[in-house]
């Protein structure tokens, strides 16, 4: 007769016991006969180890949620297990109104995102498990958050790798295509529907602010996006240059600086590596540079090419930089470490024949908490240099 619970080896169990949520498809001893949803999980002596979302055709075939085994994961389990993360927001709601209401793993709701853009609401269901929970967990954020409206997000590439479809289709109410959203005094327009991530890149928030609170003289805003950076820079530095290749992003940054009656914003369309290089041949100074490009390290194997890529854009920032000018420089690649993004910065340093200073280094903020003992909730680094 076939169970409905997993079986796991002890290098699975002991994952667990280590603090990582995921045990992955070889360390299925025997897979529960169930369809995809929260299965009981047991070790090879037969020991209770807890509950965890099942994906059959997933390589992350179980995702823990909950180390009690006598826990019931019904409509109730997760209302409570939502209440509690947004309640770890509960802050944020002075200074904003867009922010991330649940990090997935971060918050113990593995592969489930839910981003908040004013009165409503994004959601991602990422595995097969947590889509078994979909009317629940609708129920729960309905009942919590308020929202006029939610989109599901369902259009990440990792869905097909669970056997799932892709799309992105109204959970409930009618979500605008554009959301005008503030953080920290700024507006900047969000695109729920076809914007990066779920509508916008929410977790720089706090970092934008550092930048904009030191930005003075001349400054450059490089990878630039929708100029999130750039409106923080404008409200102190004297001007600011904000760089993208993409025409669709510098006009959506054109919008944003109009959004919050900022005129001396410059935008520029132009590859980074080619600008960086004809800045520095012209011997422009910059008392300010922010640089904060998308993950050049997708995977594993192409960590050494983004390391080169990383370095030469921070060795040119850094010869750019006027006496006393101040670089923010940031990473959101998951393979690049904390320890190799401070190796990659002081080799920088090193080539660029100046003396830099580390003034701050910065992680993620509030919404989206990073666990010690799950390294893949933690990927965003960033570092305040000044320059001598």
């Amino acid at each position: 007769m076939k169970e409905s619970h997993a079986v796991v080896s002890a290098r699975g169990a002991r994952r667990w016991q280590q603090g990582h949520p995921w045990i992955f498809r070889s360390d299925v001893v025997r897979p529960p006969a169930a369809p995809p949803g929260a299965v009981p999980v047991r070790d090879q002596q037969g020991r209770a180890l807890g509950w965890a979302l099942w994906s059959p055709a997933s390589e992350i075939s179980l995702r823990r949620i909950d180390a009690d085994p006598e826990a019931t994961i019904d409509a109730a389990w997760w209302h409570e297990r939502l209440r509690r993360a947004f309640e770890r927001r509960l802050p944020l709601a002075d200074v904003a109104d867009a922010y991330r209401l649940v990090h997935g793993e971060g918050d113990g709701l593995p592969s489930l995102v839910v981003d908040r853009f004013d009165r409503w609401l994004v959601v991602q269901f990422l595995s097969a498990g947590v889509e078994s929970f979909r009317e629940e967990i609708i129920a729960a954020l309905h009942a919590l958050s308020g929202a006029e409206g939610a989109l599901a997000r369902n259009d990440a590439s990792v869905r097909a790798r669970e056997g799932l479809e892709r799309a992105v289709e109204p959970l409930w109410g009618d979500v605008p295509h554009e959301v005008a959203v503030s953080e920290h005094g700024v507006r900047f327009l969000a695109a729920p529907h076809t914007g990066q991530k779920t509508g916008a890149f929410l977790d720089q928030r706090e970092n934008r602010v550092l930048a904009g609170s030191v930005a003075r003289g001349r400054a450059l805003d490089v990878f630039s996006y929708h100029g999130s950076f750039a409106l923080h820079l404008a409200r102190r530095a004297d001007t600011v240059i904000a760089v993208d290749s993409s025409a669709q992003a510098i006009a959506r940054a054109a919008e944003n600086a109009v959004l919050n009656d900022l005129r001396n914003i410059t935008l520029v369309e132009a590859d980074a590596f080619e600008f960086l290089r004809a800045r520095e041949q012209a011997r422009d100074r910059y008392e300010t540079i922010v640089l904060d490009p998308p993950a050049f390290a997708k995977n594993k194997a192409s960590l050494e090419g983004a390391v080169r890529g990383y370095k030469e854009i921070n060795l040119r920032a850094m010869r750019l930089l006027a006496p006393g000018g101040l670089l923010y420089t940031a990473s959101c690649s998951y393979h690049l470490t904390k320890p190799r993004f401070l190796e990659m910065l002081q080799e920088a340093a090193a080539d660029s024949g100046r003396r830099m200073v580390l003034r701050a280094f910065t992680g993620q903020p509030l919404d989206h908490p990073e666990v010690l003992t799950v390294p893949e909730t933690g990927y965003l680094k960033g570092a305040l240099l000044e320059a001598d």
